[in-house]
């Protein structure tokens, strides 16, 4: 007698067999990508926030510069006037200095430039915190579907797993690079 060229469908517990395998080691990348994600999404809050509580406290340095030049000023007016001219010298060069004062960084034209570039941070930040959430979503659901794939044993399910978990990580990306121009 001649083989059969069909072959024997397999068994439920052997397709349970089958999609356990797979499903293991794609959950296993899925959770560490999950965590890595959550870990860079945490530090990116952090950035968020310590940049805002820097940006504030150097905006409150400028503002007390400008109370001290404008004092300053008023006496410098008072020492013209009444003709002191080293008092008059000395205010103008601390006047200067509250201005601009590139030896200590502390002028506000530096203040300024810092509390800018720290806002300019913590905007770029802001942009990328969206992103860190949609991904840690959609890690959470992949997972969800392989876990479902295998108690349903089905392969439908583990694709759309796989598809999901893709679609994760591309968003990820995008909240490391900011590679697309999109904005949330």
């Amino acid at each position: 007698m001649g083989e059969s060229s069909e072959t024997k469908p397999l068994s439920r517990s052997e397709r349970e067999a089958q999609i356990k395998d797979k499903a293991g080691w794609v959950i296993t990348v899925l959770a560490a990508m999950l965590a890595i994600n959550t870990l860079m999404g945490g530090a990116n809050s952090s950035r968020i926030l310590n940049n805002t509580i820097d940006a504030n406290n150097t905006w409150a340095f400028y503002q007390a510069k400008s109370i001290k030049q404008t004092l300053a000023e008023m006496a410098y007016e008072d020492a013209v006037r009444v003709g002191d001219r080293k008092k008059a010298a000395d205010l103008q060069a601390k006047i200067d200095r509250y201005e601009s004062d590139p030896k200590t960084g502390e002028g506000k034209r530096e203040l300024m430039a810092k509390a800018r570039g720290l806002e300019a941070s913590r905007a770029e930040a802001k942009h990328r915190s969206p992103w860190y959430t949609y991904a840690g979503s959609l890690f959470q659901i992949a997972i969800v579907l392989l876990t479902a794939s295998i108690l349903a044993v089905s392969n439908r399910m583990y694709r759309a797993s796989i598809a999901v978990g893709a679609v994760a990580m591309i968003l990820l990306s995008q909240a490391i690079w900011l590679w697309l121009p999109v904005t949330i």
